[in-house]
């Protein structure tokens, strides 16, 4: 990817931009339709109801040309990953029911040697109840502060902090309309992977920011100087 004028070649992440909104997928349509992108063979070939999604990913694929990531951008994003972390890591289940009855009610089968991962997979209205509650290993600064959680709430990475290998929350955590139920299945010192052998998974994912960035941008300039037409 590269600010030089090179061809954007097709992503998945440059067809999402189509989610823009309303106004913006018009806006990008009437410049496509005046550039002639609806005469394109793929245009013409695409199903009826894809031909304007069609046409219009084309259409930014030719025009948005985000710069390109540096090395020295890659480093920094690294650095500040491993800033991120704490020295310990946790590997936690969830149970996230609606109401403080049923979360008391989980509780109290937990509590009674029912399976935590049977009842996450029978109660839990969250993502990972499919998984039995399981979430990915985490780490973060401990006392655990605001917005340096790795995107866990505040109470649930306090939770997950003070709890020892095995332990479960002795009570519901509420967060908002939500009662959590929280279980440490283990605990290790981060695991942090050197800069070699992840460099390209951060790049890829600044490579993305920047796509975003420049879409968007692209996509206000022609929202600015457009007539919506109805």
């Amino acid at each position: 990817m590269s600010a030089n004028g090179a061809q954007q070649p097709d992503t998945p992440q440059l067809r999402q931009m189509l989610t823009s909104g309303l106004i913006a997928r018009e806006v990008l349509r009437q410049g496509a339709e005046q550039a002639h992108y609806d005469q394109k063979p793929e245009v013409k070939q695409a199903p009826a109801q894809a031909k304007i999604d069609t046409e219009v990913r084309l259409y930014l694929a030719d025009h948005v040309h985000p710069d390109a990531v540096t090395d020295a951008q890659v480093r920094s994003r690294y650095d500040a990953l491993v800033a991120s972390l704490g020295k310990d890591e946790f590997k936690a289940r969830i149970i996230t029911v609606g109401d403080e009855a049923t979360a008391r009610k989980v509780l109290a089968q937990v509590k009674a040697g029912e399976p935590f991962d049977a009842l996450a997979k029978a109660y839990s209205v969250a993502a990972t109840g499919a998984q039995g509650g399981e979430m990915p290993w985490t780490s973060f600064p401990v006392p655990a502060a605001e917005g340096k959680t790795q995107g866990l709430p505040l109470p649930i990475a306090r939770t997950i902090a003070q709890l020892p290998a095995g332990g479960i929350t002795p009570q519901p955590v509420q967060i908002g309309n939500a009662w959590v139920i929280v279980k440490l299945d283990a605990k290790r010192p981060t695991q942090i992977p050197p800069f070699e052998q992840v460099k390209d998974t951060v790049k890829a994912q600044l490579e993305v920011l920047a796509l975003q960035k420049a879409a968007a941008a692209f996509t206000a300039a022609q929202i600015r100087g457009a007539t919506i037409q109805q």
